[in-house]
């Protein structure tokens, strides 16, 4: 086997490296993001395959989810993702956040359970 200096050949390594360890991970260990709902009468629930979310919107949200991931809510609201594809994981929290993004004065919404939302000031802090 000989070792090809290509820059490009050297990056695919690294890329096929890295995919296939979090394959491995994955199979042994799996991956888990955890997202946290906030906001007064938001709540989300597991019915079988299907997320549903009661976000402030008119109807609950029901989201389906893929084949190999599964969700579930804890009494604080917090939804844990899990799955053994890394990509699929992150790709399912990602959309569930997008059902409601946190709100930049009141922080409501669905966001990730490390993420750190910046509250902007209201109409009354700028005029004092």
């Amino acid at each position: 086997v000989s070792l090809d200096e290509n820059p490009k050949t050297r990056a695919f390594h690294g890329l096929m490296r890295t995919l296939i360890n979090n394959m491995v991970v994955g199979v042994s260990q799996g991956f888990k993001k955890n997202l946290k709902v906030s906001g007064v009468g938001y709540r989300a629930q597991v019915s079988g395959n299907k997320l549903v979310l009661n976000v402030g919107y008119s109807h609950p949200i029901e989201f389906p989810l893929p084949e190999g991931i599964s969700a579930s809510v804890s009494k604080d609201g917090v939804i844990e993702v899990s799955g053994i594809d890394k990509q699929v994981v992150g790709d399912v929290a990602a959309r569930i956040r997008k059902v409601r993004p946190p709100d930049a004065y009141k922080g409501k919404g669905i966001r990730y359970v490390d993420e750190h939302v910046v509250l902007k000031p209201g109409k009354s802090a700028v005029k004092a």
